[in-house]
C-alpha cells in the first residue's frame, strides 16, 4: 500500500528546472533511497514533499493528503532530519527532546513518557542528562532522529543521515533506522552518497540526474540490469548519471559537507 506518491512533480527556479516530471510511489514500511550527484534535485524533492517548498507543477501526497492543499495534515504525518544541526549543544539530550515535544504539541501528560521511550529506543538513556556538545557524532544523529520521531510520524525523511560519521557510528544509525521500520512500522525516505548505505538499507532506490528520475528499482535488480559480473551500486550510479560518485558539486557543497562532518566529529 502506497504511503507516499508523486505524479509529474516539477520545480523551477526561473528558467532552471530543478525537478522535472518526478514520479514515484513509496510503500508502507519501505526504506526508500534517493540518490544522485550534487545538484541533481534530491533536496528540492524532499523540500516539496515535506511542504517546505511549493511545487511548480504536478502533485504529491503523503498518507493520502495532498502536499499543497492539505499541508497541515501532511506535516502531522511526517518527521524530517536535515543535514544541518537540529540539536542544541548547550542543552542536554532530554532538554532537546522536551523542546521538540512542545513544538509538536504533544499533550503535557504524555511528554515525559514519550521522551523516555525515545531515549531508550535510541540507546541514549544513559547520556540523557549530559550536554549534547559532549556527544559523539553518532549520538547526535540518533538524538536528532529521536527528536523527529516524538510525534510518531508515519514517514521519516532523512537527508544524508550518516554524513561525517565514522563506520562504527554509521552502522549504529543504520541499525536504529531498521528498528524504526520493524518496530514502529515507519516508512523511511532517505538521501545518501554512501552506496553501501543504500545497498544495505533500501528495498528500492531512485537515481536522479539533472532534475530527472533516470532509474528506479531494488539495488539487486539495478545491478543485474548492467549485465556485468559483480556489478556494484557505484557502477549503477556511474552508468545512469555519467558521474563517478565523488564528482560533481561545488566549493559550497564541499564546504557544507565538511562543516557537517566537523560538528558530528
Amino acid at each position: 500500500m502506497s504511503v507516499l506518491s508523486t505524479e509529474h512533480l516539477c520545480r523551477s527556479f526561473g528558467e532552471l528546472k530543478a525537478v522535472d516530471d518526478f514520479c514515484i510511489s513509496v510503500e508502507k514500511k519501505e526504506v526508500f533511497g534517493l540518490l544522485g550527484p550534487n545538484g541533481a534535485g534530491k533536496t528540492t524533492v524532499i523540500k516539496m514533499i515535506t511542504t517546505l517548498l511549493p511545487p511548480s507543477g504536478g502533485k504529491a501526497s503523503v498518507g493520502g493528503f495532498d502536499i499543497t492543499h492539505e499541508a497541515n495534515s501532511v506535516r502531522r504525518l511526517i518527521g524530517y532530519v536535515p543535514q544541518i544541526l537540529s540539536a542544541d549543544g548547550t542543552l542536554t539530550g532530554r532538554e532537546n527532546l522536551m523542546i521538540f515535544a512542545k513544538l509538536y504539541d504533544i499533550p503535557k501528560q504524555e511528554r515525559n513518557t514519550r521522551i523516555e521511550e525515545s531515549l531508550k529506543f535510541m540507546d541514549l538513556a544513559d547520556a540523557s542528562d549530559k550536554l549534547v556538545k559532549n556527544y559523539s557524532g553518532g549520538m547526535i544523529r540518533r538524538l536528532e532522529i529521536a527528536q523527529s520521531m516524538l510525534h510518531r510520524p508515519r514517514v521519516l525523511f532523512l537527508d544524508e543521515p550518516t554524513i561525517g560519521l565514522d563506520p562504527v557510528g554509521r552502522r549504529a544509525v543504520w541499525e536504529h533506522i531498521l528498528r524504526l521500520r520493524d518496530e514502529y512500522g515507519t516508512t523511511i525516505f532517505l538521501t545518501t552518497h554512501y552506496m553501501e548505505e543504500a545497498d544495505s538499507l533500501c528495498s528500492r532506490v531512485a537515481i536522479m540526474h539533472l532534475g530527472k528520475l533516470v532509474a528506479i528499482g531494488p539495488p539487486a535488480g539495478l545491478k543485474a540490469s548492467l549485465g556485468k559480473e559483480n556489478a556494484t551500486l557505484d557502477d549503477v550510479f556511474t552508468y545512469f548519471t555519467g558521474h563517478a560518485l565523488e564528482s560533481g558539486g561545488s566549493f559550497r557543497d564541499a564546504r557544507s559537507v565538511r562543516r557537517t562532518a566537523r560538528r558530528l566529529g
